[in-house]
């Protein structure tokens, strides 16, 4: 027996793991051939052939819900509203300061961000509130910057001058 391995050393098959691929399927073809059983007993021929056409379709909407093909396209779920969910990205930033920088863009949306940003940052640091306690957060912030985050106060100007813009990066950085 000087060519047998030994034992344990993956040559035996493993019993499923609670949680694996094979665990699952062994748990589901269980009431699956229970169900499709009680079926023929109490339909015939008929009630089997409607209990292994209705086991076939639950399992393949389960195997497509699993595989995660709900996630686009046709779907039994009701359908995400996009924007609620969307997560802004690095290049989203890149697109936003272009547009905030742009005579001819839109500074709007980096406003935002950068009163998103401010208000996280005060709150999380110095547990300001910026829109309930301004006066706080305008001393902390600095009056020259302040104009530019007040959320309750219009934009200055029409356009994020880039000295301003690298100023409230580096007063954010600083609190």
């Amino acid at each position: 027996m000087s060519g047998a391995a030994p034992r344990g050393a993956g040559t035996e098959r493993e019993l499923a793991r609670p949680g694996s691929v094979r665990h699952s399927l062994i748990e589901l073809a269980v009431p699956a051939v229970l169900a499709e059983v009680l079926f023929a007993l109490v339909g015939g021929w008929p009630g089997a052939g409607a209990g292994a056409a209705l086991l076939a379709v639950t399992g393949l909407l389960v195997a497509r819900r699993v595989a995660g093909a709900g996630a686009e396209g046709f779907s039994l779920r009701r359908r995400p509203r996009q924007m609620d969910v969307y997560e802004h990205g690095l290049g989203d930033w890149r697109w936003t300061v272009r547009q905030g920088l742009d005579p001819q863009g839109d500074s709007a949306p980096l406003r935002a961000r950068l009163q998103r940003l401010y208000a996280v940052r005060l709150a999380e640091v110095h547990g300001v509130n910026l829109p309930a306690d301004r006066d706080r957060a305008a001393e902390l912030v600095g009056p020259r910057l302040w104009p530019w985050i007040d959320p309750l106060s219009p934009m200055p100007a029409g356009v994020f001058p880039v000295e301003v813009l690298r100023e409230l990066v580096d007063r954010l950085d600083s609190l």
